[in-house]
């Protein structure tokens, strides 16, 4: 029988989830887990919660779906050791490296693959299934026929999230909230970028709005056929949820999975009278619809939840009250003790509040509501007096029979090392030493990454060590010589040798074959080199005497990740995009530096959707109040945000290379470069010098860490003070998020400039070094994925 599976973000949820008859949960503890702003649970609680619900018969799944810096590996270890003794039903994984410790050394921890590996086609699954993982969680951006179709292909168990807030970035691929300031979703800490206002710059004027803040997702009317297919788990997203939501949405898919059989109209019509009052956003059916429902972006709606009660009218003071006329709503008109929540309309500040006084005088509605909001700012109602329920406790009140202090102070110590050596993994002690290629696989040098054919012939100007060519609709028939047109195609000018081919780390299902088919074209044809950014990739080209190199989308932020990759015949790297300095001089050993590349110029990709952008939005380049310029680039095949400044260590190289990272990637894909703008860049890289206008990403500062995020504060405003002159007194508070119109550049030990703050989009000058990634004509997109018609 299929399961039910619910978010437990808290004990409230947990309690509210298990009364409407869910017949799992899953949960974070206070690490490792990517909705780190929810409660989440101590870990007496998480074991109070294990004892309770085995008892009944219900299964508890832990979140560890982040990734793991190679600094936090000894205590990944202990928390995967405690885990194994208390005996949850199963890990939600993302990180590599998690995977490989814990198939490795705690062979009884049930394994589930996140959703954030991005992985949505049976050859992911499969590749995940044959080390270790047992059921996994496909990527929201699936259709019904693909769902059914992976199931068909695959033994392993499937997940699938049917309702709940998506992500407007393909799973696990989204970087935006990451560049602006560290808070990487990867890593639990997502700012909601998507969810921001902004403004677009078309022929008609400026134009406002949410235009990536997608609805949410609503699958209801789906479930009787995913029941069909074969899915083994129904998931609801939710953990930063109350409980009143969770059982409003899990009593709703409950009556569907029980009744639909006997009576599927009538059990669906209940259903959705009972979602009705869920107040979250509107809803989709996103991918469910063929091939896509259109209403998946509403720009004037709101990034947040709940329904729409209508803009303040009017202000008056009432005593020490303020209060609000309500103007233009939806009908509903709020009681006390009502839950809404608060927008300014030019996004600046969203409040929850709970109403102490309603007032109506005519066909007039006033409700008391907190300072600091005005005429034209937005209401939402969050929650009724009538919905607020107290479900019964399913934890026990008396929890001194557990654990109550964190696992660090509180587990005894293992004196357990990381292994050896690759072959002796089964032991215990010891760090991990990476198995070594044979030396010389990829030469050292400069390697530049490409995505359209015109700029093969752009860099011909610096012919580069290697040519990393991205596939997709353009390149794939430069690279194998063909022409649509009957005319002599055009040859990349270079040979195949000099080409390594780097894949897309997005593979549907419905695009997975014509891939396969390409690829095998591109092998039958000469291409021996391929970078692979998805599990899938992987389970295509291994055994087949080729050179792999994992991408960035892998995310080996640690050397048990690059084990793993080593286990599977992939002996290179392609450092993350997101990865420190600190980091990757850390979990790459001196004898192992050889095969990392390190990307040292590039337009990372924030958001990569699979969908176009509407042609409505009338505008490729978007702003927010925070943090300046960014641009869209759209195409057949979907659609990507890229910032207006590159991210750039170009003046780093010298000191790569004294460090033993002597392969680096200038990445000028989507850039569309002109030649004076190139040579700029390339001449930077070789005298050392910094970009007058670009960002370090992670480098310097490494993700945001909450447990440290005052002191970092207080730095960086010193850090400022004294760039521009200031004293400011160590420890003193000072105004947050101010911008500087003109900061003058920061130096690193070794006296390189670190020129914007991370993520700060520095305005461009005619003279910039960089081109506009919107620039020049149409701009080259991934295109439809190569061999297929549809993405």
């Amino acid at each position: 029988m299929a399961e039910l599976l619910a978010p437990a973000g808290n004990t409230e949820a947990l309690d509210a989830a298990i009364k409407e008859g869910a017949d799992a949960v899953y949960l974070g503890l206070k690490s490792f887990n990517a909705r780190i702003r929810s409660t989440n649970f101590a870990w007496s609680q998480f074991e109070a919660a294990v004892e309770t619900l085995h008892r009944r018969g219900k299964k508890i799944f832990v979140t560890v779906n982040t990734v793991l810096q190679e600094s936090e590996t000894e205590r990944m270890y202990r928390f995967l050791a405690y885990l194994n003794r208390i005996g949850p039903d199963g890990l939600i994984v993302q990180d590599l490296g998690v995977l490989n410790m814990a198939h490795t050394h705690f062979p009884l921890l049930r394994l589930h693959g996140s959703t954030q590996l991005n992985i949505a086609s049976a050859r992911g699954v499969n590749a995940l299934s044959r080390s270790g993982v047992s059921r996994v969680v496909l990527a929201r951006e699936l259709g019904l026929n693909e769902v059914r179709e992976i199931k068909m292909r695959t033994s392993c168990e499937l997940e699938v999230f049917v309702h709940g807030a998506l992500c407007v970035s393909e799973s696990g691929l989204c970087l935006f909230s990451s560049f602006l300031g560290g808070k990487s979703a990867n890593r639990g800490m997502c700012a909601q970028a998507c969810r921001r206002m902004y403004s677009a710059q078309t022929s008609a004027g400026e134009k406002k709005g949410y235009f990536f803040s997608p609805h949410d997702l609503q699958l209801i009317d789906f479930i009787p056929d995913l029941v069909q297919a074969g899915v083994n788990s129904f998931k609801i997203e939710g953990r930063m949820k109350s409980a009143e939501y969770v059982g409003t949405v899990v009593s709703a898919y409950r009556y569907v999975l029980d009744n639909w059989e006997a009576d599927k109209k009538t059990a669906l019509e209940t259903a959705k009278r009972i979602l009705a009052n869920d107040f979250a956003r509107p809803k989709t059916r996103y991918w469910y619809d063929s091939p896509r429902a259109e209403n998946i972006l509403n720009p004037s709606q709101a990034g947040g939840t709940g329904i729409f009660l209508g803009n303040i009218a009017r202000i008056k003071k009432s005593g020490e009250s303020v209060l609000a006329l309500l103007g233009n709503g939806g009908g509903y008109t709020p009681d006390t003790g009502d839950s809404i929540r608060l927008h300014k309309n030019d996004d600046s500040a969203r409040e929850s509040w709970k109403i102490k006084s309603v007032a109506t005088e005519g066909k007039e509605c006033w409700i008391d509501i907190p300072e600091g909001f005005g005429t034209g700012d937005s209401v939402y109602l969050m929650q009724t007096k009538s919905m607020s329920k107290h479900y019964p406790h399913v934890l026990p009140k008396d929890l001194s029979p557990y654990r109550a202090q964190p696992l660090d102070e509180q587990l005894p110590s293992l004196k357990l090392r990381l292994p050896e050596a690759v072959s002796q993994k089964g032991t215990k002690g010891g760090k991990a030493k990476m198995t070594k290629p044979s030396d010389g696989l990829f030469p050292e040098g400069l390697y530049i990454q490409v995505s359209s054919r015109e700029d093969f012939f752009l860099i011909l100007m610096h012919r580069p060590i290697r040519v990393i060519a991205e596939l997709n609709t353009d390149t794939e028939a430069f690279l194998l010589g063909l022409s649509d047109d009957q005319k002599p195609a055009d040859k990349p000018p270079f040979s195949k040798k000099e080409i390594i081919v780097f894949l897309d780390p997005y593979v549907p299902q419905a695009s997975e074959d014509g891939l396969s088919s390409t690829i095998d074209l591109l092998v039958e044809n000469g291409y021996t080199q391929f970078i692979v950014n998805n599990p899938a990739h992987i389970g295509m080209l291994r055994n087949r005497g080729l050179s792999l190199i994992a991408g960035p989308y892998l995310y080996t932020f640690n050397r048990w990740a690059v084990d793993w990759l080593n286990s599977q015949d992939i002996f290179s790297v392609v450092s993350p995009y997101e990865n420190s300095k600190d980091n990757l001089y850390e979990a790459i050993d001196s004898s192992w530096r050889q095969n990392v590349f390190v990307t040292v110029f590039a337009y990372p990709p924030l958001f990569r959707m699979r969908f176009e952008l509407p042609e409505s939005y009338g505008s490729s380049v978007f702003s927010d109040r925070q943090s300046g310029q960014f641009f869209s680039v759209s195409g057949p095949g979907g659609s990507f945000v890229l910032p207006s400044v590159p991210f750039s260590i170009i003046d780093r190289a010298v000191s790569l290379n004294h460090a033993g990272f002597t392969r680096h990637v200038l990445d000028i894909s989507r850039a569309r470069l002109q030649k004076k703008e190139f040579r700029a860049i390339i001449e930077a890289y070789h005298k050392g010098n910094p970009l007058p206008e670009s960002t370090r990403f992670n480098w310097k500062d490494g993700f945001f860490d909450p447990d440290r995020a005052e002191e970092h504060r207080q730095m960086k405003q010193r850090a400022e003070d004294a760039a521009a002159g200031k004293k400011t007194a160590p420890g003193k508070r000072t105004a947050m998020g101010k911008k500087t119109s003109a900061k003058r550049p920061g130096r690193e030990k070794d006296g390189s400039g670190n020129n914007t703050t991370r993520g700060t989009a520095a305005p461009r000058g005619k003279n910039s070094a960089q081109g506009k990634p919107q620039g020049r004509g149409k701009s080259p997109v991934r295109g439809k994925t190569p061999g297929a018609k549809k993405r």
